[in-house]
């Protein structure tokens, strides 16, 4: 069953859940060899593969099949998944998108042709670091069967690459790209190539491939944000020792953190100094970001086969991932906040205005604020990640088949950062609107005509402020055996059984640097960013925003890449000679390692029988899960080491059943249980600490919880299916997740004394199993291609999805010391209430053509840091992107393309609390247009 021209029929025969499956499907290899000679090409032909794994699948996925080799429909394999039911995507700066959830959920497993992987000291691994062109099918299987890898609540996707054996003799394809990035103006290349072939010999058939890909993208980010929402007291104070508009400091008359923030209700009062002071909800800062950088990923894949007769098969994979990226985050702030003058403003009621009904200030002007600075933040980081497979197939009987896999990997991420802060005096007067339309502008002091405040291309005006050096070496490495069996039962109603181990065995360690220094040491000269504008010092960056606001469009930085370039003259500079200064041999130190050893068993069995003269079929199965997690954590500041040890079993049962009332029409239900390791950062139980830079009172921390449980989730799925036609099917899924176990961060104050900080006191967060959650929702999905259309219309097909979900977690409520005292509910994070996408197709004989648009509504994003948020929670409005493709065959071999995405130019929003007068960020998303070509013989 497993000789060579099987494996080399249409890929769309590879089951979702493994050749097991594969074989209970096929019912002869008459039947499979009539397979093999279908030659499917095209985007019709690959949903029709892609629908027919869907539909023989005993679990509820949706499949993405590449149309020929290196051509999956998008520019990477995320941007392939968010046209998927269910699949929801964020994070589209920075030239890509990078964040998937399905369902919403953001915990979704990552697999390599059913292997898990993983980056440094994580637990997965970005699907943007995997090039689309390695890639032969994607698998996003939303209810997990016993014999599948337990983790991942939301799901888990799997990336299938090519194998020689899934060609016929020799294959060879190369591939081009050049990718505009209309924000960054550069032009990058893509660039692919496999070499396949097989060889048949009286030892057997052998098979070679090699597929290596390399990306660059050059991009750019531009932002702007209004600062922290804090407290001003009014025009007309009656607290005692305050001003008009006079910000109010005192965390013991207001605490920042707030889950719903202060009343925003217009006339809301505090209670200061015994009166009841009417108050004004206001912005303390303004800040802009142009954030560029350059990317690389080169990846590289090779596999090897032998099948000696046919029953055995014999596979060798090596696989490399590679990144590199340097980023230069050219970074503005100005407070915005008034600490004391209104002397220059006239007539106050005529500096500042509030949105209608509430005590939130729209819009004000700000004479003589603190000032502003510029920061220069540059970060070099690279990842390399190998794993190499060892996997055997074997037919030991017509009823008994056997695989085996032995998995090495390791990988590796590391990152030095460097910046530095140019502080200037305090600035005239400045104009600002903190609405979704933000502006900001500056006032020239007429008094001042050798100075132009309000020129912020001249770096001369800045003296060095705080100097920030760390860095970052994380190592993973893993060992994974797995042995799975299926026995055939010709003629039960059990007509298939399965089971199998698994054992891994993984290494993570972390390694830290971190250090800076407030003030310069050297000399006054030395200390001025103007003595080394000759070397190279200054940055000016132009074309900020394209207008798309009313901020400034340029302004002096100190050049990111320089910094790190002399980055031992300049720490030099801030020894001050204590045993705490700032050392350019610091290195980086451990703070984590840990050892996690995961077994697992499983056992299913499929059945089969007739019901009221319908069909009806499913599997039931059960997974056994035994996780053992030593630790070894560092305390930098006590020079301390700490051991811990837990273990965790879990037992999840699971089933499948299926009534097939025709042909093309089935209901479909499947019951799963996953859980959710915790995350081996959110372990650790010491404290990484930050001093107060915005004279808060306090400075904040964060550290982990070495008692942190897996999370667990109860799944249920229902699904009605239709399949009507060529590559047209349509189906409705309700479903449901029962989730206990949460982690959520607690925060608490606590006295540290940290060597070199100002601040002895810290707000620390601490995440806790503290939450549960219920996810439920309904997903339609639809591919339709009308037989026989006219002329012209030929060829012309939709694809559509939408999906609807309902979401809440339990948030428990602590007060200052961490008890506590009640509970909230909340949305989860990152769930959209719905989204949809819709993608018109047309195809020829000699071109096709796609033009897809998607969308999701607002959701809950993530949390601000709890010494700024007023209120705590940050959502993203609902996003949106309109792509376009094109493929022309000039000849068999030979095909063009044009790509673009991004086509209505979005910008993206974010805010407070769910509010419209809670606006927070604001950032262009770039468009790409590319040009390629793809040669295949």
């Amino acid at each position: 069953m497993f000789k060579r021209s099987v494996l080399s029929s249409s890929i769309a025969l590879v089951a979702a859940l493994g050749s097991t499956q594969v074989v209970a499907q096929a019912t002869s290899d008459d039947e499979m060899e009539m397979l093999e000679e279908v030659v499917v090409t095209g985007i019709r032909a690959s949903l029709n593969k892609a629908i027919d794994i869907k539909r023989d699948s005993m679990q509820v996925m949706d499949a993405i099949i590449a149309e020929d080799i290196g051509k999956l429909p998008d520019n990477n394999v995320v941007e392939s998944l968010q046209r998927v039911p269910g699949v929801q995507v964020t994070d589209r700066a920075d030239g890509e998108i990078n964040a998937v959830t399905i369902r919403g959920l953001t915990d979704v497993s990552t697999t390599v042709n059913g292997r898990t992987v993983f980056t440094a000291s994580g637990r997965a691994m970005a699907l943007a670091d995997l090039p689309s062109t390695l890639v032969s099918r994607i698998d996003v299987i939303k209810n997990r069967s016993a014999g599948q890898f337990e983790e991942g609540i939301a799901g888990q996707v799997d990336v299938h690459t090519f194998r020689p054996f899934d060609f016929d003799g020799s294959k060879v394809s190369l591939a081009a790209r050049g990718v505009y990035n209309e924000e960054s103006e550069e032009t990058d290349p893509v660039l692919s190539g496999l070499f396949s072939n097989v060889w048949e010999t009286g030892a057997g058939d052998f098979g070679a491939l090699v597929n290596v890909s390399y990306a660059k993208t050059n991009f750019r980010t531009q932002s702007v944000t209004p600062g922290a929402q804090v407290p001003f007291v009014n025009e007309d104070p009656i607290a005692e020792g305050y001003t008009p508009l006079q910000r109010i400091f005192d965390t013991n008359v207001w605490t920042p953190g707030l889950e719903n923030g202060l009343p925003s209700e217009a006339g809301s009062t505090l209670t200061m100094g015994g009166v009841e002071q009417e108050y004004y909800l206001g912005r303390d800062a303004f800040i802009m970001t142009d954030y560029t950088g350059e990317r690389e990923r080169t990846a590289a894949n090779i596999s090897l086969q032998y099948a000696p007769n046919d029953s055995s098969i014999y596979t060798f994979e090596s696989m490399y991932t590679g990144f590199r990226n340097d980023t230069f985050n050219n970074l503005f702030f100005s407070y915005a906040d008034w600490w004391g003058d209104l002397s220059t403003l006239g007539n106050i009621e005529d500096t500042f205005e509030v949105y209608e009904g509430t005590n939130i200030i729209k819009s004000r002007t700000v004479a003589n604020p603190l000032g502003s600075f510029v920061s220069g933040d540059f970060n070099t980081a690279a990842t390399d990640s190998f794993m190499h497979a060892l996997r055997g197939e074997w037919d030991l009987s017509d009823n008994f088949t056997l695989e085996s896999e032995l998995v090495y990997q390791d990988s590796e991420f590391e990152n030095d950062f460097i910046a530095s802060r140019g502080a200037d005096p305090k600035r005239y007067q400045m104009m600002l609107d903190f609405t979704q339309n933000a502006s900001l502008s500056f006032v020239d002091d007429p008094n001042t005509p050798d100075v132009n405040e309000a020129d912020l291309t001249d770096l001369t005006h800045y003296r060095m402020g705080p100097l920030y050096d760390n860095g970052a070496r994380n190592e993973g490495s893993a060992v994974t055996f797995t042995a799975d069996g299926e026995y055939l039962n010709e003629g039960g109603f059990f007509h298939t059984f399965n089971f199998g181990v698994r054992y891994d065995d993984h290494d993570a360690t972390e390694y830290g640097r971190d250090q800076w220094e407030e003030f310069c040491q050297g000399t006054a000269e030395e200390c001025q960013f103007s003595t080394y504008l000759d070397d190279g010092i200054a940055y000016v960056n132009s074309g900020f925003m394209d207008g798309e606001y009313n901020v400034p469009s340029t302004w002096a930085n100190v050049d990111g890449q320089f910094l790190f370039d002399n980055r031992e003259q300049f720490i030099n500079l801030y020894d001050d000679g204590t045993e705490d200064a700032m050392d350019v041999n610091q290195q980086k130190t451990e703070q984590f390692n840990l050892n996690e050893v995961n077994t697992a068993f499983y056992a299913s069995a499929q059945f089969e029988a007739e019901l009221a003269g319908m069909r009806f079929d499913g599997e039931i199965g059960g997974r056994y899960v035994n996780v053992q997690t030593d630790t070894e954590f560092v305390d930098s500041i006590n020079d301390e080491r700490s051991q811990g040890s837990t273990e965790v079993s879990e037992f999840m049962p699971s089933l499948t059943a299926r009534w097939h009332f025709t042909e093309g029409l089935l209901l479909r239900f499947n019951y799963g249980e996953t859980l959710r390791m915790p995350l081996f950062t959110d372990l650790n139980p010491t404290f990484t600490y930050f001093d107060d830079l915005s004279n808060l009172g306090y400075g904040t921390g964060e550290g982990g919880n070495p008692d942190l449980e897996p999370t667990t989730s109860q799944n249920m799925d229902l699904s009605l299916e239709w399949y009507f036609g060529d590559a047209s099917s349509v189906y409705l899924t309700a479903f449901r997740r029962d989730i206990e176990g949460l982690v959520v961060g607690f925060r608490n104050m606590i006295e540290q004394d940290v060597p070199g900080y100002q601040a002895d006191r810290f707000v620390v967060s601490q995440p806790d199993n503290a939450s549960d959650g219920e996810l439920s929702g309904v997903e339609l999905g639809a591919s339709y291609f009308p037989e026989n259309l006219p002329g012209v219309l030929d060829g012309l097909g939709v694809q559509a999805a939408l999906t609807l979900l309902d979401s809440e977690q339990t948030i428990p409520v602590t007060d200052e010391s961490g008890d506590v005292v009640g509970t909230e509910d909340t949305d989860i994070v990152g769930v959209s209430d719905t989204s949809y996408n819709i993608t018109l197709v047309y195809e020829r004989d000699s071109f096709d053509t796609r033009l897809g648009y998607v969308w999701r509504s607002d959701f809950y994003n993530n949390n601000e840091a709890a010494g700024f948020a007023n209120p705590l929670a940050v959502y993203r409005d609902a996003q949106q992107s309109l792509d376009f493709q094109l493929n022309y065959n000039v000849t068999d071999d030979l095909t063009v393309s044009f790509d673009a995405t991004n086509l209505t130019d979005e910008t993206s929003h974010s805010r407070y609390g769910n509010s419209e007068y809670h606006t927070l960020g604001n950032w262009k998303i770039a468009r790409t247009f590319a040009l390629g070509a793809r040669y295949s013989f």
